[in-house]
């Protein structure tokens, strides 16, 4: 009953035909949330998932293509003449264990929709069903693609490369949607500009030249580089980076050594570099190189025994929402859900929706928007302060699933509708 008075007229929403559709249609979505939550499967291997999918736009009258990079589902509805426009879900699971205690919790072991895909997936099909069922009142073509393996970043790289844009029509606009953790289920979020950041993964073997642990003059150390080289890592977004721009570099795992008396030939630093412009991330990759040469050289490494730095995966674009494009759907969401949308900063999290602009597809205008997913008690009982609820990708992540499938489904079938409306 919240869900739907909020829905119906809370801050200024218009009560119409499409909330009213939406949430007669609720029951069925939430048993496919269930499913979906229930039967989660990791990067690549979305095989169950995709077929549930597939057959859920087949027999709404979509042309479907299954198997595009992998897993993935294509699904396009030409309605006459107008623009191509894609509407975007992603489908995997995060190697996480439930510990939600809901009663459709994840039946494998070690797998759990911890990122919120389920509640994408299920959003999805429900601005499926409603424009399949609106064709009136919208023209042109509707692409909307079910993409494998985002949490690795190689989804929409193996859905590009397996001719997204070249064997099924070039979208103008594309459109997408992530659950938010620390947002109100029913509100939303967008941020004009940068949205998701680039995200690098870099690698550096520090050499050395191993020994006794009580001969170290015998030696060169790589711990003790690779500990300098560390904490110089710190100064490149301190020192080198403008202020009011952002960047991160995260050394996140530090290994090497086999016992405690060796000092070892070399040790493994693994990071995760971020930015938003491709000056900026330029910037701290050769930063990067530099500090961890300098550091070695300093401490007197021979030349043969430099670091190595590599990339360790293909890097991650940073997401952008595009103008004019966001200008317009923000206004048709503000004039449909009133103050429940809001302004929020960009987060230096990654997300590969970003990718399907680049190369020679920058021309395509995107957008991906925030939809709440905390249950009133709990944003209620932390105060409003996201430090105080389960994250992304906790264990603990449970979205209230009726007012966020809810303002979900409206909000993605809003956007299509003011992008295909009739002329």
């Amino acid at each position: 009953m919240a869900a739907a008075m909020m829905l119906a007229g809370t801050d200024g929403a218009r009560a119409d035909s499409l909330s009213k559709n939406v949430q007669a249609d609720l029951p069925s979505l939430l048993y496919l949330y269930h499913d979906l939550h229930r039967h989660p499967e990791l990067s690549s291997k979305e095989t169950r998932t995709a077929a549930l999918l597939a057959k859920q736009m087949d027999e709404l009258g979509f042309k479907v293509t299954t198997g595009v990079g992998g897993t993935g589902v294509v699904a396009v509805m030409e309605n006459g003449p107008g623009p191509v426009i894609m509407l975007r879900t992603d489908m995997d699971a995060l190697p996480v264990s439930e510990a939600t205690g809901v009663p459709y919790a994840s039946v494998e072991p070690g797998v759990m929709h911890a990122c919120g895909h389920d509640i994408h997936m299920t959003s999805w099909i429900g601005a499926a069903r409603r424009l399949s069922a609106m064709k009136s009142e919208w023209s042109g073509t509707l692409i909307m693609i079910a993409q494998p393996a985002e949490e690795t970043g190689s989804g929409a790289k193996a859905m590009l490369a397996d001719g997204l844009f070249t064997r099924f029509p070039k979208p103008e606009a594309a459109i997408a949607f992530h659950d938010a953790a620390d947002m109100l289920a029913g509100t939303i979020g967008y941020s004009p500009g940068y949205t998701f950041a680039n995200v690098d993964s870099v690698d550096i073997v520090v050499r050395g030249v191993g020994g006794h642990g009580a001969y170290p003059h015998n030696t060169r150390d790589p711990v003790v580089l690779a500990a300098k080289i560390v904490l110089a890592l710190q100064t490149i977004v301190s020192r080198e980076v403008d202020p009011q721009d952002s960047a991160v570099i995260t050394v996140g795992k530090l290994s090497g050594g086999t016992k405690r008396n060796v000092i070892p030939n070399e040790v493994k630093l693994e990071l995760t570099v971020r930015s938003y412009s491709q000056p900026t991330r330029e910037k701290l990759l050769a930063a990067i190189e530099r500090v961890a040469r300098g550091e070695a050289i300093a401490s007197g490494m021979p030349e043969d025994r430099m670091p190595v730095v590599t990339q360790a995966e293909g890097p991650v674009p940073a997401t952008v929402n595009t103008e004019p494009l966001t200008a317009r759907v923000i206004a048709a969401f503000e004039q449909r859900f009133g103050d429940r949308v809001k302004r929020r900063p960009p987060t230096m999290a990654a997300e590969d929706f970003g990718r399907f602009r680049t190369g020679d597809s920058q021309e395509i205008q995107s957008l991906l928007f925030w939809v709440g997913g905390v249950p009133q008690d709990k944003w209620d009982a932390a105060g409003g302060d996201s430090a105080k609820l389960p994250s992304l990708h906790s264990p603990f992540w449970a979205p209230d699933p009726e007012p966020t499938i809810l303002t979900a489904t409206e909000a993605m079938t809003t956007a299509a509708l003011e992008l295909l409306k009739k002329r």
